[in-house]
């Protein structure tokens, strides 16, 4: 956070103002312990908690270089080189692959709460005159920061759980009905159950077309009772959990699943199919 804290304390008279230094230093270890603890719920690594603190008192360090002369290229290099201490101080090296998915998740955590802070710094320190933004000499400062921080980052972690649950249950689909093969997408439904002669029933939106022998199936849900139109199909195909032969496809337009063709049944999952 080491850019960022360097605009917060930039003042509109093209100076510095007077600084604490443990009062900067500590903001700093606040954001940075803030960082890789949320990078550990997110790849939910197991980390010990003197660890985090660890990496984030060596990241805290980094604001020190602002108060030397050296070019833009060295703090560069220096940065770059302190997250990466950071990150092995934290989670330690084990391969490759795992310390670059690290860098790269603290990386983008990193830019996403100090882009979120610099876009509130110039909501409230400017004002607008058509293209010309004016500075108004008002800063949010480092109460509101630490206010702010974690609820910016617990939101973020939210909706990343959220959009890791949500993709896990979509798959490709290859349906087999006689010669043709439909390539489709499909959403694991587990509350959808439906079964008919101990055999799945998954549901599409797509307009029965086929030749193939129709089977009214009744079904009952929260809403009330009704019949499924359907067909059998040879087999059904998907990608990541494996082929079911003997399926039945059932058509209608009314359920809704994010998008996808074809909504599959929670039996698919194979614990209980198999």
């Amino acid at each position: 956070m080491t850019l960022y804290l360097s605009h917060f304390f930039y003042t509109v008279n093209g100076g510095f103002m007077t600084v604490y230094i443990d009062g900067v230093l500590f903001l700093n270890f606040y954001l940075d312990f803030l960082l890789l603890l949320t990078v550990v719920v997110i790849l939910k690594r197991n980390v010990k908690i003197f660890r985090v603190i660890l990496g984030a008192f060596v990241g805290s360090l980094t604001i020190l270089v602002l108060f030397f002369e050296i070019s833009s290229l060295e703090l560069f290099f220096i940065k770059i080189y302190l997250s990466f201490l950071m990150c092995i101080l934290c989670f330690g090296y084990h391969n490759l692959k795992m310390f670059l998915t690290n860098i790269f998740v603290f990386y983008i955590v990193s830019i996403l709460l100090g882009g979120f802070l610099y876009f509130l710094n110039i909501t409230f320190s400017y004002k607008s005159v058509g293209l010309v933004f004016i500075n108004e000499g008002l800063s949010i400062n480092a109460i509101f920061l630490i206010l702010v921080s974690p609820i910016i980052l617990y939101l973020y972690v939210k909706q990343v759980k959220m959009f890791k649950r949500r993709i896990s249950c979509f798959f490709k689909i290859n349906i087999y009905i006689g010669r043709r093969v439909l390539k489709l997408n499909g959403y694991l439904d587990t509350g959808n159950t439906l079964s008919y002669k101990k055999r799945p029933v998954i549901l599409t939106n797509i307009d029965n077309s086929f030749r193939n022998k129709k089977i009214y199936i009744p079904y009952i849900v929260i809403g009330g009772t009704g019949i499924l139109e359907c067909i059998r199909v040879r087999k059904v195909e998907v990608i990541g959990i494996g082929v079911f032969e003997n399926v039945y496809l059932g058509f209608s337009k009314d359920f809704k699943a994010f998008g996808c063709d074809v909504l599959l049944n929670g039996l698919m999952k194979g614990d209980i199919y198999d």
